[in-house]
């Protein structure tokens, strides 16, 4: 039985509403393919497209998609399908999908995909039941078949996280590509981490070359330390022990 989709609106009417931007050195760069002048420009593209998806923390050369980037550069597919592509990708499911809760799934392809965060928790809840619906290639086609992502991006735009400067906080927000996206609350809930390691007792490394041969005192010190001083001790007597008549001389 599948569960039924929830509804959600945004927190605010604000976030309705076109905001007005002053364009700055801050102001995110659009790669959009339509405005492409040479072809040789498409690895900068295609670079914006994994920085968005991947983040950061996930850029490396065994998640390169290279069939996938073959495609897109003759022109075979679009942007569209090539961000499709990656969000599909092998590297991002064990990577993201596997490693996190279907709410903090939903949660950072929102931010990856949509270019915004989660209205609420009712989103988070919403797009779960999503994937647990259709799965990951269902939620990954709601999210780019979405009106949303159509009037922002398009075929043709790479994603971009949209309104991420705030003038009315005192600091600007963390981009969503510089997120770590593994283990979120839930699942360092149930690894038991982070946890503070202490020791008692500080041990030092010491190198093959330096330990202490036969023969060298050094080796008998800890027993020396544990035998105790052998001196004895003078027993002392007990006041009710003690004779004090025969202290005392005759006269």
């Amino acid at each position: 039985m599948a569960l039924p989709l929830l509804s959600y609106t945004p927190k605010s009417q604000n976030v309705r509403v076109a905001g007005y931007v002053v364009p700055g050195d801050e102001e995110p760069y659009v790669f959009d393919t339509e405005n492409l002048p040479t072809g040789s420009d498409i690895d900068e593209f295609i670079w914006a497209a994994y920085r968005q998806i991947y983040s950061e923390h996930q850029i490396l050369k065994s998640n390169r998609q290279t069939f996938l980037e073959s495609q897109l550069k003759d022109e075979r597919i679009t942007m569209r399908q090539f961000i499709r592509g990656l969000l599909l990708s092998d590297p991002f499911r064990r990577r993201n999908f596997e490693t996190n809760s279907n709410y903090r799934f939903a949660e950072l392809c929102v931010q990856r995909v949509l270019g915004r965060d989660v209205y609420s928790e009712r989103e988070k809840i919403a797009w779960s039941i999503v994937i647990a619906n259709k799965g990951v290639e269902g939620f990954v086609d709601e999210l780019l078949n979405s009106d949303e992502y159509l009037e922002n991006f398009g075929d043709t735009i790479v994603p971009f996280q949209r309104r991420r400067n705030l003038p009315q906080r005192a600091m600007g927000e963390t981009p969503f590509n510089l997120k770590t996206p593994r283990y979120g609350a839930y699942h360092r809930n149930q690894l038991g981490f982070p946890q503070i390691v202490w020791q008692n007792a500080v041990r030092r490394f010491r190198p093959q070359e330096k330990q202490p041969t036969e023969g060298n005192p050094e080796r008998f010190l800890g027993m020396a330390r544990a035998v105790s001083s052998g001196q004895p001790s003078t027993p002392r007597p007990s006041v009710q022990n003690l004779n004090y008549m025969a202290a005392v001389p005759r006269r």
